[in-house]
């Protein structure tokens, strides 16, 4: 009799530590999926403070156009859950003050903050320019051997087209010598939004409701990565 007992207490053991271990495999793997952190987009809002970058048909700065933007995109990130960091948020230079080379000491503290936010994506928003005032368009730089970049640049580059509906469909392409791109550590692109040479889309991009098309089509393709 007792050791059909000391039988049914060896089993009752076994299950009860069994059961233990499999609650605790559970608390374990629930604790993983709460504490996945959220993703980290760093935007750069190029030019800014003496650097105004191009100047539109109508005199428009394109630091102006990149910041307009750029804030746009934050909203929209933000509203989905992406924690974001930006280079600047006013009409700022970052260079050191007293730097010989403005411009230098300005690209080297925006690779310096991006590759210290442990980001993991980095948008750079630009507008273009060309002499010819017909050509338009949103065209998406990545840097070449960053295959994560390249797929970042392709999937903003089809969305941008499937919601603005440009008349010329551009394609990304490779900007090895683009000193931002080759020096950031995480996947990263430039988006040139369009042409601030091209009257209808100067216009377009300082329009409040497009800027925000602009940004909603660049968070979508970020949060669809």
């Amino acid at each position: 009799m007792r050791f059909f007992d000391r039988k049914k207490i060896r089993l009752l053991f076994g299950f009860t530590v069994f059961l233990v271990l499999l609650i605790l495999n559970c608390v374990m793997y629930c604790n993983k999926a709460g504490m996945k952190r959220d993703l980290v987009v760093v935007i750069d809002v190029g030019h800014g403070g003496n650097d105004p970058g191009k100047i539109g048909v109508d005199n428009v700065k394109e630091k102006d156009v990149n910041l307009q933007i750029a804030l746009c995109l934050k909203a929209q990130l933000q509203a989905r859950g992406v924690k974001v960091i930006l280079t600047r948020e006013g009409d700022v230079c970052l260079a050191t003050n007293g730097a010989t080379n403005k411009k230098v000491s300005d690209m080297h503290n925006r690779v310096s903050l991006i590759n210290a936010s442990g980001a993991d994506y980095m948008i750079s928003i630009h507008q273009n320019s060309y002499p010819e005032a017909e050509i338009s368009g949103p065209q998406v730089f990545y840097y070449g051997s960053s295959e994560m970049s390249k797929k970042l640049a392709e999937a903003i580059q089809a969305q941008l087209i499937v919601d603005l509906q440009p008349p010329k469909e551009r394609e990304i392409k490779t900007g090895n010598d683009l000193y931002i791109l080759k020096n950031s550590q995480c996947p990263g692109v430039i988006v040139e939004c369009g042409f601030l040479s091209n009257p209808t889309e100067c216009e377009n991009l300082q329009n409040p409701q497009y800027q925000q098309a602009v940004a909603a089509a660049i968070a979508r393709a970020i949060c669809k990565l």
